[in-house]
């Protein structure tokens, strides 16, 4: 007979439904990520700031979240930069309405499934905030 796989070496198991090993996020934890994503839309990177500041400690799913959208507004920050300097060269402009459209789509899919309390993780995002 063979033996189940090892689990995961990393604390979050993001194939589960809850997000992450261990016991499920109740649904003001699932609410709060949820908030941290739309805030994300409205207030750039200041409202889900102020969450995850108030809430890491208390929560790993909200902590887990907020450092995942603040990734996000980092790397969406640098490309809007970018975006910005090559508006010399026309190509600028596109890259700047093709960022707005990602940033609103993956902040609508973070807050659906954050809010079923099923971890996202952005596709393009630089992780800094670890």
């Amino acid at each position: 007979m063979s033996e189940a796989p090892p689990p995961p070496s990393s604390p979050l198991n993001y194939a589960t439904p809850a997000g992450y090993s261990g016991a499920a996020p109740s649904k003001e934890e699932c609410n709060m990520a949820m908030l941290i994503y739309i805030l994300s839309i409205f207030t750039g990177f200041i409202g889900p700031l102020i969450i995850w500041l108030m809430k890491k400690d208390t929560s790993p799913f909200i902590n887990d979240q907020g450092k995942e959208c603040l990734n996000w507004c980092i790397t969406f920050v640098i490309c809007y930069i970018v975006s910005i300097i090559l508006m010399f060269v026309i190509i600028g402009i596109f890259l700047m309405f093709a960022l707005l459209i990602l940033n609103l789509v993956f902040a609508i899919m973070g807050a659906i499934k954050s809010s079923k309390g099923i971890a996202y993780r952005y596709p393009f995002a630089i992780r800094l905030i670890k």
